[in-house]
């Protein structure tokens, strides 16, 4: 018998534990072997799910964008011998917008059960929120860090929006929101609908949706360095 690797949302934010449902925190609790995008930020969140065990008994296994693909069978081999693993994101739902999914695909070649637990997604509660397109939208992770190019990452979404009644969603790093909504301001049509959700499931949260026409230049001062999460829909 295999073990089961366990897809565990986490937080989206700090003081939001309560945004985990109770089976998700059960199952959590009782795994010792865990599959981490950071180190530091996991011990944090597993800290909040208060582990059946202490957190040094526990082997973590750190996958993100500089892992090799000939490091990720090390990660199953608990699983392989029978044990549970957790495969954790540093925020949301892992194998979503995060490196984990390779170690999800290798799970299914290698015949290890997977099993996704509940819990938030910035991804979907920013959709849920925006009153945009639910029916027909895309995620597209990041776009270019350098304005020019992101103005024309920009007119090139807002394009495919119209041409197929889409959402079209991203997200962006928060040092750089201020300059994502200056860019959105000056690139877009000024009907197109643009939304910003920051600061997902906290005391915090912000979601705005309104016309380009009707966002000031400035408004991406009041998300800088906030996680957050873009959307857009053309409306003619």
């Amino acid at each position: 018998m295999t073990g089961t690797l366990y897809l565990i949302p986490s937080t989206l934010g700090p003081g939001a534990i309560d945004t985990i449902p109770e089976r998700t925190l059960r199952i959590t609790r009782r795994i010792k072997h865990f599959v981490v995008e950071t180190g530091k930020v996991a011990r944090a969140f597993l800290k909040e799910v208060e582990l059946d065990h202490r957190l040094q008994e526990c082997t973590y296994y750190e996958l993100n964008k500089r892992t090799r693909d000939d490091e990720l069978p090390a990660f199953l081999e608990a699983a392989l011998g029978g044990q549970d693993v957790g495969l954790l994101s540093d925020a949301g739902a892992p194998g979503v917008a995060d490196p984990g999914a390779r170690l999800i695909l290798l799970a299914h070649r290698s015949g290890v059960r997977v099993v996704p637990l509940s819990g938030p997604s910035a991804i979907l509660l920013s959709l849920m929120a925006a009153g945009l397109n639910g029916q027909s939208f895309t995620f597209h992770g990041y776009l270019s860090p350098k304005r020019p190019q992101l103005a024309k990452d920009l007119r090139r979404l807002e394009a495919d929006s119209r041409r197929h009644r889409q959402t079209q969603l991203w997200i962006e790093a928060p040092y750089r929101n201020q300059a994502t909504v200056e860019v959105a301001v000056e690139a877009l049509t000024p009907t197109t609908l643009f939304s910003v959700a920051v600061d997902l499931t906290t005391e915090t949260e912000w979601v705005r949706t309104a016309p380009v026409a009707e966002w000031g230049g400035g408004a991406g001062a009041e998300i800088q360095k906030r996680p957050a999460m873009f959307l857009l829909l053309a409306t003619v």
